[in-house]
């Protein structure tokens, strides 16, 4: 299908952006495309005009500042895929961004445009909440903060005003004594998460300190596994302590109110929970350097 008639308005930089929308307040942005584009193919986008931010300088790049680094909302998932320090540092948000679509999408989409329109079945909500990503808005009254357990309100909805526009994102670089993964069960007709999970583990002498578990595709938004992560801090990680753990992935969420489609019942979504936030939990021990015994 072919989208229908529009305006195209290329902004050069944010202040230029925030004045067009100002002026057409009903346009869509565009970034990547991977997004809006195919919404607008299927009709269930038709905007009157289109603001292209896919040129602005400011929005586009990764630069390492002390423990945390930060990403341009246009920094595509190829580019963080190959960057590694963020394997090093961040290593949950760099392999949800490897597992996203394919090589001509992983080379165009940007991590703005990902968090921005909140597909649940993205693989990058549940990675930005277990990565304790910060997300920077800005209006024409500066910037604002956003913590990512905040952001994700429901389906193809966030915390974002309707005049501002997400310019950048944190993440807290961690240390040695970390691990981070990200593991998923794809669609095989679209390669979107049936259910992705994704663990960051901080580990001292064995015993986790520190954990932050977050999910996409079993609800209409992402979410984080509070409970599991009070399961499985101050515990060894043994097989024991992780399967414990991750039985307690559907505790804080109802359960009947699950994502539920010709994919996957919420049913058997439920049950995937389990057994992925599992998967991520040893993966992101392994990662630590910490053993994983009966």
């Amino acid at each position: 299908m072919y989208p229908g008639e529009f305006d195209y308005l290329r902004a050069d930089s944010v202040e230029h952006a925030l004045d067009l929308l100002d002026e057409h307040p009903d346009a869509e942005v565009l970034a990547g495309g991977h997004s809006l584009l195919p919404t607008m193919k299927s009709g269930l986008a038709d905007p009157d005009v289109v603001v292209d931010i896919g040129h602005i300088e400011s929005m586009q790049g990764i630069e390492h500042n002390g423990d945390t680094t930060s990403l341009g909302a246009l920094t595509t998932y190829a580019a963080i895929d190959d960057t590694d320090e963020l394997w090093e540092g961040a290593t949950a948000l760099a392999e949800a961004a490897s597992e996203v679509g394919d090589t001509q999408v992983r080379n165009r989409g940007t991590i703005g445009g990902n968090l921005a329109h909140a597909d649940p079945a993205s693989d990058l909500p549940g990675a930005a909440i277990a990565s304790d990503l910060t997300l920077v808005a800005e209006d024409r009254d500066g910037e604002r903060r956003i913590d990512a357990d905040n952001f994700f309100i429901a389906m193809y909805m966030t915390d974002l005003g309707e005049d501002e526009l997400l310019t950048r994102v944190e993440v807290p670089r961690t240390n040695e004594s970390a691990g981070g993964a990200y593991v998923k069960k794809p669609s095989p007709s679209s390669g979107y998460a049936l259910i992705g999970v994704a663990a960051r583990l901080e580990v001292d002498g064995g015993v986790v300190t520190n954990a932050r578990i977050g999910a996409n595709g079993v609800m209409d938004h992402g979410v984080r596994l509070a409970p599991v992560e009070d399961a499985i801090k101050g515990e060894s990680l043994t097989e024991d302590a992780i399967e414990a753990a991750a039985e307690r992935a559907t505790d804080d969420l109802d359960v009947s109110m699950a994502m539920d489609d010709i994919q996957a019942s919420s049913e058997y979504r439920a049950h995937l929970l389990g057994v992925y936030t599992e998967r991520a939990l040893e993966r992101a021990a392994e990662r630590a350097g910490a053993t994983v015994p009966a």
